[in-house]
């Protein structure tokens, strides 16, 4: 680790990828500050005037844009943000980017040009969203309706996301790098589920909707509005096989092999992540 490397800054640091990342950081004795709306200064990407102060004295940012790059508003926000980061005491950024998004690349090149040092982390689907994010319920429920059929996707770990963007934080050989991270094996989305319900010796169905029949029942569910539109994106436009291959960003940053889907499985039923009784 450098050992002249200062407060970095992550942000989304209560999600997936960076309280992962936050959590690692602080075990090796880097000073973080967490962006988040509920942070202290809090941070909000819908307010720009809460980003000066949360950038105060910062070394290096992870940067996680929520909901996705992938949405119109997404590359403004990151021009505006790099230009604020561009100040003196700023060494590095590290992007975590969409795999197969042409939106997220564009967010990508802003951060290729800001002058500062930078590394990309782009990652395919999480591991994750089966466990801590929007599939959980409905794998709770056993029963899981997604318009994706045969495309396989390399579903990669948000731990090896997490140690990925570390490394590229904390060591050096990793800057103007940008890693394309994915699993170790192809799966649908259905054949995901059939492994969870294996491992969790659970009933979990898999239906396949229409994307229209999948954006009615969205909106059964009040979900927003904008929230349906990036779920359409992402279902009719990146998962038409674009993404149906491995890339080897983990084992190029890290020197090892990604974590496989059935040892995610198999750690998160031990945890019983998908048990419907967890006492």
């Amino acid at each position: 680790m450098k050992n002249h490397l200062g407060t970095v800054l992550v942000l989304g640091a209560s999600g997936k990828t960076g309280s992962r990342v936050a959590r690692r950081l602080e075990d090796l004795g880097v000073a973080v500050r967490k962006g988040s709306r509920s942070g202290n200064p809090p941070f909000d990407w819908e307010d720009e005037s809460t980003w000066d102060q949360i950038l105060q004295g910062v070394h290096s940012v992870y940067i996680t844009f929520q909901p996705d790059l992938a949405v119109p508003e997404a590359e403004v926000c990151i021009r505006k943000f790099v230009n604020h980061a561009k100040k003196p005491g700023m060494h590095k950024l590290v992007l975590l980017s969409g795999r197969g998004e042409p939106e997220a690349q564009r967010c990508e090149q802003i951060v290729m040009e800001s002058g500062l040092k930078w590394t990309i982390v782009r990652a395919s689907w999480f591991n994750q969203n089966f466990s801590e994010g929007y599939l959980l319920d409905p794998i709770l429920a056993g029963y899981v309706s997604l318009p994706a059929g045969d495309v396989k996707e390399p579903f990669v770990d948000a731990d090896d996301i997490a140690e990925v963007v570390v490394a590229s934080l904390t060591q050096e050989g990793h800057d103007g790098k940008c890693y394309e991270v994915t699993g170790p094996h192809l799966l649908t989305f259905k054949e995901a589920i059939a492994e969870i319900s294996r491992v969790a010796n659970r009933t979990i169905e898999y239906n396949q909707l229409s994307l229209s029949d999948y954006q009615s029942m969205l909106k059964e569910y009040n979900v927003p509005t904008a929230v349906i539109d990036l779920m359409s994106y992402l279902f009719s436009e990146v998962m038409d096989g674009r993404n149906a291959s491995i890339a080897r960003g983990v084992a190029e940053a890290l020197g090892r092999e990604p974590k496989d889907f059935g040892e995610y499985v198999s750690t998160a039923a031990d945890n019983k992540v998908w048990s419907v009784d967890k006492n």
